[in-house]
C-alpha cells in the first residue's frame, strides 16, 4: 500500500522502506525483508528477499543525527519508515521511550517519508495507552492491527491509514486500485468476533485493568533482579520481561517443561522469560503466574 501510494501520485522511485535492527514485521517475503536480517527468525532467507534500509533504533543524540543523515541520503527512494511503537516483541521484548519515537516520526515527516506503526502486538492497550503512538503523541500514516482486534479469539487483521493515503486510491483508473485481496480476507464471523471485542473494550475498564497488572508485574517480578542469572526485568503496561543471562537453547526447553510441570503455559525464548496476560486475568491469577517464574528462574541455580 505504501508503494503504490506513491506510484499513484506520480513517484516511481520509492520502493524502498526503512526499518529497524531486532525488529519482527510478519511472515509473508515484503514482511521478512522488513524485519531483522540476522538475528530475526527468518535470517535464513536473507538473500532471497528484497534488500531494505536496516538500522538500529536511534537512541542518543549522536544516533539520531547519524540517523538524519541516513535518511537525507535515501529518502527519495523510500516509501515509508516501518516501526514498532514502544516495543519490539519478537525481537527481544525489547523497550523504547516514546520520546525516541516521537523524535523519529518529527524527522520522517521532515524528510515527507510515510510514518507505519506495526501495532499488531501493541495496540489496544498492551503497553499502557490504547495505541503505543499516543504515548509519544503522534499519528501515523498507517497503523498495522491484528491479535487483540479480536480478542484473539479469530483471524483478523486491519491497516489503517490517514485520509490523504485514502484518497489517493480513489480513482476512475483502475490501476490504482489496491489489488490485494486475499481470500478469506474480512470474514464475517471474524468481523463479528472483532466487533464483540471492541465493544467490550469500550464498556470494560480495560486501561484500568491494564494499570492494575502493569503495577503488579512491577511488584511481584522485581526482586527477581537481585538474583545473579538475572540480567534484567523490565515491565511496559500489561507486559512483564525477566531477562536471563543464560539464553541457551536447551535453558529455554528446560524453563518451558518447568513451567508446564507447574501448570503453566509461558513460552521463554532467547534468554527472555515473559509475560503478556489477558487483560481480565485476576489478580491471584497474575500471581500465580509470577509466583511460577521466580520458582522456575531460581531453580535454574540449583539445576
Amino acid at each position: 500500500m505504501a508503494v503504490q501510494y506513491w506510484k499513484n501520485k506520480g513517484d516511481h522511485r520509492r520502493s524502498k522502506f526503512v526499518s529497524f535492527h531486532h525488529a519482527y514485521h510478519g511472515d509473508t517475503m515484503g514482511a521478512m525483508s522488513l524485519s531483522d536480517p540476522e538475528n530475526g527468525m527468518h535470517h535464513v532467507f536473507t538473500n532471497y528477499m528484497p534488500k531494505q534500509y536496516i538500522m538500529d533504533i536511534p537512541h542518543s543524540e549522536y544516533s539520531f543525527s547519524e540517523f538524519e543523515t541516513m535518511l537525507e541520503g535515501i529518502h527519495k527512494t523510500v516509501a515509508g519508515v516501518i516501526i514498532e511503537p514502544l516495543v519490539q516483541c519478537a525481537g527481544g521484548m525489547r523497550f523504547h521511550s516514546p520520546d525516541i519515537l516521537a523524535e523519529i516520526h518529527r524527522i520522517c515527516k521532515q524528510y515527507g517519508l510515510l510514518f507505519i506503526a506495526d501495532e499488531i502486538a501493541t495496540g489496544f492497550g498492551r503497553t499502557g495507552m490504547r495505541f503505543a503512538c499516543e504515548e509519544a503523541g503522534i499519528s501515523p500514516d498507517m497503523m498495522c492491527l491484528g491479535k487483540a482486534l479480536t480478542g484473539g479469539t479469530m483471524t483478523l487483521a486491519a491497516t489503517l491509514t490517514n485520509t490523504e493515503i485514502f484518497e489517493t486510491f480513489l480513482s476512475d483508473r483502475l490501476e490504482h486500485a489496491l489489488m490485494h485481496g486475499p481470500t478469506f480476507m474480512a470474514n464475517p464471523l471474524a468481523c463479528a468476533s472483532a466487533n464483540a471485542s471492541l465493544d467490550l473494550f469500550e464498556t470494560e475498564p480495560r486501561l484500568a485493568q491494564i494499570e492494575a497488572i502493569e503495577t503488579q508485574l512491577h511488584t511481584e517480578l522485581s526482586p527477581l533482579r537481585k538474583r545473579a542469572n538475572v540480567k534484567d526485568v523490565r515491565v511496559k503496561g500489561a507486559i512483564g520481561v525477566v531477562e536471563l543471562h543464560d539464553s541457551t537453547f536447551e535453558t529455554m526447553q528446560r524453563l518451558r517443561k518447568d513451567f508446564v510441570d507447574r501448570g503453566i503455559w509461558l513460552r521463554p525464548y532467547a534468554g527472555l522469560v515473559y509475560t503478556m496476560p489477558p487483560y481480565t486475568i485476576t489478580s491471584d491469577e497474575l500471581t500465580t503466574l509470577t509466583d511460577a517464574i521466580h520458582h522456575c528462574v531460581t531453580h535454574l541455580d540449583h539445576g
